[in-house]
C-alpha cells in the first residue's frame, strides 16, 4: 500500500471513528457469553488479517450482533456453564471450523451456496435476531440478576415479569433508559442530516465515558448497578492449544462452526456487494471467502471468536470517506492501544449502557419498509420472511435460520418444478405473439393453440409441463366449442425461453406427441434454442414429428398452418 493510500485511509477522523466501536466489541462479547476482552481481541486481529487479504475497500471487520448471539446460543446449548474453560475452548474450536468452512467455499468456488438464503429470508432472520438481541438486553437494562438462558420471547418475557417486584434495579433502569433515549436521538439526527453522521458515531463513546464517570463519582455500583468490573489487560494470548481436535466436543465444534461461518459469510458478502455497487467496483467473492476464512482461522489461534463484516462500522467508514482497507489497520491499532493502556478504565462502565448501545445498534436491523415491500411484491417471499422472523423470536436463532433455509429451498423447488406456461395471441397489426392475460387485445388463431413454456425442461418439471399443456388444450377446446369455433388442429409450443432440455423432458414431449395424435392434433415447435435442437436431433425426436413441424418463429408456424387473416377474439 502506497503512502497516498495510507493518507487517504487514515486521517485523524478515522482514528475517531474506530473508538466508538470498542464499546460494541465489549457488548457483543457478552452476547456470545464471553468475557469482554475477547471482543477486543477479535477487533484487533481480524481486521488486521483482512486488510491484507480482502478485496473490499469498504468492509469494516469485527464482532457483530447476529453472529455473536448465534454463537452464544449454540455454544450454551452444548455447554450450559459458559464460565467454564470448556465453553471458551469450544468457542475457539467453532471459530476455527468457521474459518475452514469459509476458506473451503472460496478455494472450491462454492460461494453460490450462500445465495440459497433468499433476500426475504435474510430480512426476516435479521429482524428476528435483532428483536431477540434487544430482548436479551433487558437483563442489563433492568438490572435483573437471575435471567433465563433461553432466547425465545416467551421465556425472556416470563423471566422479566417474574422479577418485576424484587429483581429490577431502579438506578440501573434510569441509567439505561436515559442513555438509550440519547443514543436513539443521535441516530435520528444522523438519519435526518447525513452530514451529522458523526453525532451517532461518537454517541456510544460519549455514553460510556459519561456513565462510567457518573457511576464512579456516585458509587452507584454499591447500590446494585452492575458494571463491567474487569477487562483483562494486554494483547491476545495464543489459543492454538485450546482448540478441540478430538473428543466429544469436536463434532459440536464443527457443526457450530459451519453454521456460524455460513451466516457470517452471508452478512459479509451482502455488505461487500452493497458498497461495491455504490462505489462501482467489482468484488471477488471467492477471494472474500478465502480472506474471511484465513481471518477466522488465525483468529481462533489468537483468542478470537467469529468475526465478519459489520454494516454499522462499514457505514461509518463510508460516511467518513475511507477509501481503502487501511481503515481496518487503523481500527486494529486503536484496539491494541485500548488493550494495552485503557482497559482498567472500563471497570465502572455500567452494563445498562452496554445494553442500551446494543439495542440502539440492532434496531436498524428491523427493516419494516422491506417487509411491507415483500408483502406488496411477492406473498411467498413475505411468508419466508415471517417464517424466519417468528422462528427466531419464538424458538431459537438456529430454528429461525433453519426455517429461512428451508423456505428458500422450497421456493427454488416450487419455481423449478412448477414453471409458468402461457397461452399466446397475436397483437393486432403485428406478427408478434404475446401472453393473452397480459395483453387482452391479443387474438388467438382459429384452429391453433399457441403455448409458451417459460423455463428449461428437466426431469423435475417435465411431467408437470406435459400435463399443463394438455390441460390448456382441454380448456381451450371446451371454450371454443361453446363459442361455435372450429376445433383445434395444431398445438404450437413456443420454446424461446427453454434454455435446455434433458432426456426426461424429451420423453415427456414424446408422450405429449402421442397424446395429441390420439386427439388428431399436430404438435409444432417454434424457436427451440441451439442446445435444445441438438438434443432433439440426437434423440430422433425431430424425425418423430418431422423437420417441417419446427419453425424459427411462431409467425412462421401460423403462416404455414394457420388460416390466413383469421383470429379468435
Amino acid at each position: 500500500m502506497g503512502e497516498k493510500e495510507i493518507r487517504s485511509g487514515s486521517s485523524s477522523r478515522r482514528h475517531g471513528d474506530a473508538l466508538p466501536h470498542i464499546h460494541k466489541d465489549i457488548a457483543y462479547a457478552k452476547l456470545a457469553n464471553l468475557d469482554p476482552q475477547y471482543g477486543l481481541y477479535t477487533s484487533f486481529v481480524a481486521p488486521l488479517v483482512y486488510a491484507f487479504m480482502g478485496s473490499s475497500r469498504d468492509i469494516a471487520i469485527g464482532p457483530v450482533a447476529v453472529v455473536s448471539l448465534l454463537l452464544g446460543t449454540m455454544l450454551s446449548d452444548e455447554i450450559s456453564n459458559y464460565k467454564s474453560h470448556e465453553y471458551l475452548r469450544l468457542a475457539f474450536t467453532a471459530t476455527f471450523f468457521a474459518g475452514i468452512t469459509q476458506m473451503a467455499l472460496g478455494v472450491l468456488r462454492l460461494g453460490f451456496l450462500i445465495d440459497f438464503l433468499s433476500h426475504a429470508a435474510i430480512v426476516g432472520f435479521m429482524a428476528g435476531a435483532a428483536i431477540t438481541i434487544a430482548l436479551q438486553q433487558l437483563k442489563g437494562l433492568l438490572g435483573i440478576q437471575n435471567f433465563t438462558k433461553k432466547t425465545d420471547v416467551v421465556s425472556v418475557m416470563r423471566s422479566v415479569w417474574s422479577t418485576v417486584h424484587h429483581g429490577w434495579n431502579w438506578e440501573t433502569i434510569v441509567i439505561g433508559l436515559s442513555f438509550l433515549v440519547f443514543l436513539l436521538i443521535t441516530k435520528y439526527i444522523a438519519k435526518k442530516n447525513k452530514k451529522l453522521f458523526w453525532v451517532a458515531a461518537i454517541s456510544p463513546m460519549i455514553s460510556v465515558i459519561v456513565s462510567t464517570f457518573f457511576v464512579y463519582i456516585t458509587r452507584a455500583d454499591k447500590k446494585g448497578v452492575a458494571t463491567v468490573t474487569h477487562i483483562k489487560k494486554g494483547v491476545n494470548p495464543s489459543s492454538a492449544s485450546e482448540i478441540f481436535f478430538s473428543g466429544k466436543y469436536l463434532g459440536p465444534g464443527i457443526r457450530i462452526g459451519v453454521v456460524a461461518g455460513m451466516v457470517a459469510l452471508t452478512e459479509a458478502v451482502a455488505i461487500g456487494r452493497t458498497f461495491a455497487a455504490v462505489k462501482d467496483y467489482s468484488l471477488d467473492g471467492n477471494k472474500e471467502m478465502v480472506a474471511m476464512g484465513a481471518m477466522n482461522i488465525i483468529g481462533s489461534l489468537t483468542s478470537c471468536y467469529v468475526a465478519t463484516g459489520s454494516f454499522s462500522r462499514s457505514a461509518v467508514n463510508f460516511m467518513a470517506g475511507c477509501k481503502t482497507a487501511v481503515s481496518n489497520i487503523v481500527m486494529s491499532i486503536v484496539v491494541l492501544l485500548t488493550l494495552i493502556l485503557i482497559t482498567p478504565l472500563f471497570k465502572y462502565t455500567p452494563n445498562a449502557v452496554l445494553a442500551s448501545i446494543i439495542i440502539a445498534a440492532v434496531i436498524g436491523l428491523v427493516n419494516i419498509e422491506a417487509i411491507i415491500l415483500l408483502w406488496k411484491i411477492d406473498k411467498f417471499d413475505f411468508v419466508a420472511c415471517m417464517g424466519a422472523l417468528f422462528g427466531v423470536i419464538f424458538k431459537s436463532v438456529e430454528i429461525g435460520l433453519l426455517i429461512a433455509v428451508a423456505i428458500s429451498f422450497a421456493k427454488i423447488l416450487l419455481q423449478v418444478t412448477r414453471p409458468r406456461t402461457a397461452v399466446l395471441g397475436k397483437l393486432p397489426g403485428t406478427t408478434i405473439y404475446r401472453n393473452i392475460q397480459q395483453y387482452p387485445k391479443a387474438t388467438q388463431i382459429n384452429g391453433m393453440l399457441i403455448i409458451r413454456v417459460d423455463s428449461a425442461i428437466y426431469f423435475s418439471n417435465s411431467n408437470y409441463i406435459k400435463e399443463r399443456i394438455l390441460r390448456w388444450l382441454t380448456d381451450e377446446e371446451g371454450q371454443r366449442k361453446t363459442s361455435g369455433l372450429s376445433r383445434i388442429e395444431y398445438l404450437t409450443v413456443e420454446m424461446s425461453p427453454v434454455t435446455d432440455i434433458d432426456t426426461s423432458g424429451i420423453h415427456a414431449f414424446e408422450e405429449l406427441y402421442k397424446s395429441l395424435q390420439k386427439r388428431e392434433v399436430q404438435l409444432i415447435l417454434a424457436n427451440p434454442g441451439p442446445i435444445v435442437m441438438e438434443k432433439l436431433h440426437a434423440s430422433k425426436f425431430t424425425d418423430l414429428i418431422g423437420d417441417d413441424k419446427i419453425f424459427l418463429t411462431v409467425a412462421d408456424a401460423v403462416s404455414t398452418f394457420g388460416p390466413k387473416g383469421e383470429g379468435v377474439v
